[in-house]
């Protein structure tokens, strides 16, 4: 590259928005290296940047509004700073493609995960005044064979960090290859596909590089990892390698299902060094109809033995779980084997989701729909009973020990072993010292905030 050239590169910048889980996260830093390899600057500010890309979430329709109103915050900036174009990538944008197009005109592209290879090309085009016809959106696990034999996930691109938090998320695996009544991500996310152990170890050494301490292992199904290279306790295998890792402090698993949740593995994260004892486990409902109506296994019964059995092995263990309400068919009974559920199970975080129709699900065909009213007036109970049940569950930590890391300087806000990123609730540290992002602070706790907690150090 020639010093004439490097000034025009620069005035290429790009700021990437991330709406959704962890797994856009990957993604968005994921495009972030391809940009910068070729060039782009990558700014904070959607104000600051030629280009703004929005990595959208598909999943449920406040998440694809929360997108939208996103591509809608950036489109107006143009013309009133230097952003020339806003473009949609993510699970919106490949779920959607030309409908999300033809909908959303004030985004110049829709870009579906086959353009993430040409991003740059992609965005020259665009702010160059060329046009990138949106693609027709295709049932993505018809790229793969449905059964897991000889799959291979393509080698992941270098990321680039997009911030400097000592938390990062780590992709081990793409897709899905369950069938859930309710969900549509295995049609745009596609089949289930492992990612090499000796990528993930790379990618994990570069993390902690980069002052990562505490890394999130994330995919659609974490407990599928392996089946479909040859070894179903493969992930058990990987865990202690990647804990030898410098500077590697802590390693957090996400996204169990409870069905798949076998002995090895559970030994596994109670008794490899550095991995905390964090269960997000996705029950989604207790009652056994229910369930097999959402095209699950399990039932109450089942899920609190399955805690017993962790809490028996790891008794300060934090277990996470998200229910929907308002299934297709679900009785007043069914309803009430939730609530009993979850008043005997102490969870330590929990989401509440109505139940709301998803394109192209099976559950959109269902017979026995409720009344929207019925669903709200459900919703609205289970989120009263939780608020009441998370914070009982977090004075019985009163007294415990906890190991902090610190993600907020001003505040003293971090997070324990049993608490996940974003989701989940914080601790406070009190005291007249002040930790540094990126500490970790040995306390106790001793008082409650609603449900996040406030804590001593030894």
């Amino acid at each position: 590259m020639s010093t004439q050239e490097s000034p025009k590169l620069k005035e290429r910048t790009v700021a990437l928005v991330t709406m959704g889980c962890a797994r856009n996260d990957v993604d968005s830093e994921e495009l972030a290296g391809r940009l910068a390899a070729d060039g782009w600057v990558l700014v904070s500010d959607p104000a600051e940047a030629d280009v703004a890309v929005v990595n959208t979430c598909g999943f449920i329709e406040s998440a694809k509004k929360d997108s939208v109103d996103a591509l809608l915050e950036a489109h107006a900036l143009k013309g009133h700073g230097r952003t020339q174009a806003v473009v949609a990538v993510g699970c919106m944008a490949e779920r959607y493609g030309k409908e999300l197009a033809d909908a959303l005109p004030e985004a110049d592209a829709i870009l579906g995960f086959d353009d993430y290879a040409d991003i740059s090309s992609r965005l020259n085009t665009i702010i160059s005044g060329g046009h990138i016809q949106a693609h027709t959106p295709k049932d993505r696990r018809t790229l793969l064979p449905i059964t897991p034999t000889d799959r291979e996930a393509p080698k992941a691109p270098q990321r680039t960090r997009l911030d400097k938090a000592p938390i990062a998320p780590l992709k081990i695996a793409t897709g899905c290859d369950r069938r859930c009544a309710f969900c549509a991500i295995p049609i745009f996310r596609g089949a289930f596909v492992s990612r090499r152990p000796t990528e993930i170890l790379d990618d994990a050494h570069w993390l902690a590089g980069q002052g990562v301490s505490e890394l999130f292992l994330v995919s659609e199904n974490t407990t599928s990892y392996g089946k479909d290279l040859g070894d179903m306790k493969v992930l058990e295998k990987l865990l202690p390698e990647i804990a030898a890792i410098d500077g590697v402090e802590r390693i957090r698993l996400s996204y169990l299902q409870p069905a798949e949740m076998r002995p090895s593995l559970l030994q596994a994260m109670v008794s490899t060094e550095k991995v905390v004892p964090y269960f997000d486990l996705s029950f989604q409902h207790a009652s056994g109809t229910v369930l097999r109506r959402m095209r699950r296994f399990g039932d109450g019964e089942k899920f609190l033995h399955l805690i017993e059995q962790i809490r028996a092995l790891s008794p300060q263990a934090g277990i996470r779980s998200n229910f929907i309400v308002g299934f297709p068919g679900e009785t007043e009974a069914e309803y009430q084997e939730l609530l009993d559920f979850i008043n005997e199970a102490r969870l330590d975080a929990i989401g509440v989701f109505g139940y709301s129709d998803e394109d192209k699900t099976e559950a959109l065909t269902l017979e026995g729909k409720l009344d929207l009213d019925v669903i709200h007036e459900r919703t609205e109970g289970l989120s009263t009973l939780v608020d009441e049940l998370l914070l009982q569950r977090a004075e019985e930590r009163i007294g415990e020990r906890v190991r902090v890391l610190i993600e907020d300087e001003e505040l003293q806000e971090g997070r324990a072993d049993h608490q996940g990123p974003d989701v989940d609730g914080s601790t406070f540290i009190q005291s007249r010292n002040k930790y540094r992002v990126g500490e970790y602070v040995d306390a106790v706790v001793i008082d409650v905030a609603g449900a996040d907690l406030v804590a001593q150090p030894l």
